[in-house]
């Protein structure tokens, strides 16, 4: 993954350098700062978090598996040097800046680690500038690949203020597609139950760690994660791939996925949105948190599955 410094993308004819993409957050990476070490030296983020993932499941008895895991979680960022230039027809050509970064989560209850892994992802946060044509505000973008066959564009907005994070509830329950405001809640209410047995979930040996909060409203861990711990400052980013906050965005799915038309998907992955915050916690020195929030929606059996995945790591040099 790693970019040598003299890779630059040569803009041809030149592009007027632009000011900083985000008013009122120095550099030209705007909120995207502070996943790297000054002065745009790579980072690695390290921590643990939760994934619950509603698989589909070919059986007569059940047509899903509820999979939970505790997980160890890391990132990589670096910075991808100098601008990225964008043509503009109906507007003035603009300036990009971003940083690359590969994903690694793991099953923190398997013992061993070489066959462990839940998740494998390369991908791009990059800074747009303020356009004409669409009229947006700066925003920022996450480009993503999954190797299950699942590649992502999610982009929303981007801004920093004082003190921590306001993180809200949230939860697993399927809802008819199309329908987020009906969950079927009295439907699954069993199978979230941790102490109600279930053929169809996570083997009880394998959730060490995961409790009954946990399950009802996985964003609770962040919270847990944050208490005793003083927010200097926040900087948050919140993603969408539906265009809801941003024209433009979307998801694409292998065939197998995606399914047969009229038969309906094996598991197609049909929205992507999360909330990621980069937290200056005091201390002595102060140090750097990462917190995320990420549902996506597994479209299959007429009904889409909530797929969750929470994290909270630390900022460490790469070594």
């Amino acid at each position: 993954m790693t970019l040598n410094q003299d890779f630059i993308f040569p803009p041809a004819p030149d592009i007027t350098k632009p000011e900083p993409p985000f008013p009122g957050i120095d550099g030209d990476l705007g909120p995207l700062h502070d996943f790297l070490f000054d002065p745009d030296k790579s980072a690695q983020w390290v921590g643990e978090g939760f994934n619950c993932i509603w698989r589909p499941n070919s059986t007569p008895q059940s047509d899903h598996f509820l999979e939970l895991n505790r997980t160890n979680d890391g990132i990589l960022f670096e910075r991808i040097p100098g601008e990225i230039p964008n043509r503009g027809l109906l507007q003035p050509d603009i300036v990009m800046f971003g940083v690359s970064y590969l994903q690694k989560i793991s099953d923190a209850n398997i013992a061993n680690p070489a066959k462990s892994g839940l998740h494998f992802e390369p991908g791009i946060w990059a800074v747009v500038p303020k356009t004409t044509n669409p009229t947006e505000i700066p925003t920022v973008l996450r480009m993503a690949s999954i190797p299950h066959g699942t590649a992502i564009l999610a982009q929303g907005s981007a801004f920093q203020h004082p003190g921590g994070p306001v993180i809200a509830d949230n939860d697993l329950f399927p809802f008819p597609i199309g329908q987020p405001s009906n969950k079927l809640i009295s439907t699954f209410q069993d199978n979230l139950n941790l102490s109600k047995p279930d053929a169809f979930r996570t083997p009880d040996p394998l959730l060490k760690g995961i409790t009954q909060d946990t399950v009802n409203s996985p964003n609770s861990l962040l919270r847990a994660a944050l208490a005793g711990k003083t927010v200097k400052q926040t900087t948050t980013l919140i993603i969408a791939t539906d265009s809801t906050p941003v024209p433009g965005g979307g998801v694409a799915n292998t065939a197998f996925l995606q399914g047969a038309p009229g038969s309906g998907p094996n598991a197609d992955a049909a929205v992507v949105s999360a909330t990621f915050w980069i937290e200056l916690i005091e201390g002595a020195p102060d140090f750097f948190q990462l917190q995320y929030t990420q549902i996506v929606l597994l479209n299959f059996a007429g009904l889409s599955w909530p797929h969750v995945t929470v994290g909270t790591l630390r900022k460490e040099p790469v070594v």
